[in-house]
């Protein structure tokens, strides 16, 4: 478990010394599901690159992501459950429509590759 709460299990162990840190850039891949198993997204979805370069603790990502990544090496791949307030909070991700992709106050599930 993080300091900040994200519980997560290492699939593969990393053979680097060291974490990103606030300020980095790094690549990821992942995949994002909600906590049936449904997959709401992903870096190797069509249309996107393979993977997700951004700032370590800008905006780019939710803070579930940004504050795992800090706790991985490079070649890490843990799965990590972030809950609601380190992802989308009490708004979800909704459309202007008012469909949400992502409910308010959802637990959410990624597989996180650095």
């Amino acid at each position: 478990m993080t300091q900040g709460g994200i519980k997560y299990a290492i699939l593969k162990p990393s053979k680097e010394k060291g974490v990103p840190l606030k300020g980095d850039i790094v690549a990821i891949e992942y995949t994002g599901y909600l906590i049936d198993g449904t997959i709401f997204d992903a870096s190797h979805a069509e249309g996107k690159k393979n993977a997700l370069m951004f700032e370590v603790g800008g905006n780019a990502v939710v803070d579930g992501i940004n504050e795992m990544v800090m706790n991985m090496g490079v070649g890490e791949k843990v799965q990590a459950i972030i809950p609601a307030d380190k992802a989308f909070g009490d708004k979800g991700l909704c459309l202007e429509n008012g469909e949400c992709l992502i409910k308010p106050k959802s637990t959410l599930v990624y597989d996180v590759f650095l």
